[in-house]
């Protein structure tokens, strides 16, 4: 059994986001079109990013004490068919724990990354083919 800290080349783009969906009230979302509409944000979506950015700064001695404590890999995470067989061909599986995205590509075979995968732990995203999903569906976490 062996915790991941390394990632791979093949990675996928650090400008990839993840859509989220937020009910805010009528005049918090009023002030923050007042506030797009004075110039100080180029749309609501920069105001919301610009925000979650700062309160998560506020907080982010305790953010990395966390991601210490759970041994994270913090950022991205991808997997490919060559990574996988070398794992396999060592004889061990990986104990996946991510805090931002982690990916297996789309070629690699659902029996590949059962084989090799023990658990997986995303704190964030996870991208995989509903194949590999299939097969790891007890170990994602």
């Amino acid at each position: 059994m062996t915790a991941l800290t390394t990632t791979t080349t093949s990675t996928p783009r650090a400008s990839d986001t993840e859509k989220i969906t937020i009910n805010l009230g009528y005049v918090d979302l009023g002030q923050i079109d007042l506030l797009v509409a004075e110039g100080f944000y180029t749309n609501r979506s920069d105001f919301i990013r610009t925000a979650i950015r700062s309160h998560l700064g506020s907080h982010g001695e305790a953010l990395r004490q966390v991601v210490a404590r759970k041994m994270l890999v913090l950022g991205l995470q991808h997997f490919t068919v060559a990574h996988l067989s070398r794992v396999q061909a060592a004889g061990e599986t990986l104990q996946i724990r991510v805090l931002g995205l982690a990916s297996i590509a789309p070629d690699v075979p659902a029996e590949l990354a059962a084989d090799t995968i023990e658990s997986i732990t995303v704190l964030g995203a996870f991208h995989a083919s509903p194949a590999v999903r299939a097969a790891l569906a007890g170990r994602i976490h």
